[in-house]
């Protein structure tokens, strides 16, 4: 008689809502499409680019696989962490021109902000104190459900053991410093979903209460590129104090284009220090090393150097001319749903429109309402929190007729 085996699972995994916000939202297209074959979907939804790579990055990544086709050129293995030309440039350009004292060897290259953002969680322990703001790009908080960090989902949502920071309309979108302490504190800056940004005042606060309790400030900054206002700060390193409390995240795809192409880097200044179970201080960069030296095979060689023609002076151009583009298309967005009588937050420093929806509607009730009488896909707020509901957003992140033909019909209703 054999005895079948049991594979145990990770049972955290099944403590995840129902599905992740995006398939969602496919879900009901999917099927809202399978009755309307004909209908003609324009999407502002997920986040996703549309326009072309740059010319700067096209030409550098076609130069690159010529390289690859010739024994002297040939690149296999990269380095982990990146390149350090590619490193070297960022650090220049990104940090010291701002007056940010970061250096190359603090800049690790990988695939993607939201990648890192979920990785990063291999190098801490289980007990921390975690706190997200609420509305939240969700893969924060999936991420540590799936790591064990927190209990069940609550009624609204909600997980125990996870800090909510509710950022809605009354407090004008400002994240307020928690009464308790907390360990790590997610922050995303300009906001996704809302659109918020923080200023210098802002972010020195959260800087001094992560001093006072010896926090872990996680900087989502990868909409930094769309910030119009120059009083905003663009990375928390400008902010005094911030290299001993701080990682910041960044991301190549919403500026230049690179959601398909993939390139992205995180910043783990050398001053950062954790405690480990015997008490004893540990750098966080060695750890985020060794995580990446053994998980991470690196990005590769021809797409490195297409993130380093970002920085060349006709990458440059091209990036803002992209930039530009996108911000007009959000202020053509704002400007219709505020002449059609919403509540309309955002885009004015970042790609995402946060709007009011109408009374007695949820937030996926306008989903399906706009959906089948407008032919127009969003993103609900409670998608992204409890306290998102009551909102939705809409994205930047087309091309330009269709944006001013989906703002017809809704101005149309």
């Amino acid at each position: 008689m054999h005895i079948l085996s049991v594979i145990q699972v990770n049972s955290n995994y099944l403590k995840l809502k129902a599905g992740y916000l995006f398939p969602e939202i496919a879900r009901r297209v999917k099927a809202f499409s399978g009755t309307n074959p004909h209908a003609d979907l324009i999407r502002l939804g997920i986040g996703d680019v549309t326009e072309p790579l740059p010319s700067a990055c096209r030409q550098a990544m076609k130069k690159a696989i010529d390289e690859m086709g010739t024994s002297s050129g040939f690149h296999g293995y990269g380095p982990e962490q990146g390149y350090l030309w590619l490193r070297e440039a960022i650090a220049e350009n990104d940090y010291k021109l701002r007056g940010c004292d970061i250096s190359s060897e603090e800049i690790f290259i990988s695939d993607g902000s939201k990648c890192d953002s979920s990785n990063i969680l291999d190098i801490f322990g289980s007990h921390n104190r975690i706190a997200v703001t609420d509305p939240v790009y969700p893969v924060y908080v999936d991420s540590n459900v799936m790591a064990g960090h927190t209990g069940e989902s609550g009624d609204i949502g909600r997980y125990q053991g996870l800090s909510y920071i509710p950022i809605d309309a009354s407090n004008n979108f400002k994240a307020q410093i928690p009464d308790q302490p907390v360990d790590l504190i997610y922050l995303c800056f300009p906001n996704n979903p809302t659109g918020a940004v923080a200023s210098r005042e802002d972010l020195s606060a959260w800087i001094a209460y992560a001093h006072k309790h010896q926090s872990l400030i996680l900087f989502d900054a990868a909409y930094e590129s769309f910030i119009q206002d120059d009083a905003v700060p663009h990375s928390i390193y400008e902010i005094d104090g911030s290299r001993e409390c701080a990682i910041e995240f960044r991301s190549f795809s919403k500026n230049a284009g690179f959601t398909g192409t993939r390139c992205a880097f995180t910043v783990i200044p050398r001053a950062l220090k954790g405690q480990s179970d015997d008490g004893n201080k540990v750098e966080l960069w060695n750890l985020w090393n060794r995580r990446q030296s053994t998980k991470f095979n690196g990005v590769s060689y021809i797409v490195q150097r297409g993130a380093e023609a970002v920085y060349s002076q006709q990458g440059q151009k091209e990036v803002k001319q992209l930039v530009s583009f996108y911000m007009e298309n959000a202020a053509i967005i704002r400007d219709c749903l505020l002449k059609t009588g919403f509540d309309v937050y955002g885009g004015e420093n970042a790609p995402y429109v946060w709007m009011e929806v109408p009374d007695q509607m949820t937030s996926w009730d306008f989903f399906d309402f706009l959906l089948e009488k407008a032919n127009v896909v969003g993103t609900p707020g409670s998608g992204f929190g409890s306290a998102g509901e009551g909102y939705f957003r809409l994205s930047a992140f087309n091309n330009r007729e269709k944006v001013l033909e989906a703002m017809q019909r809704i101005g149309d209703l």
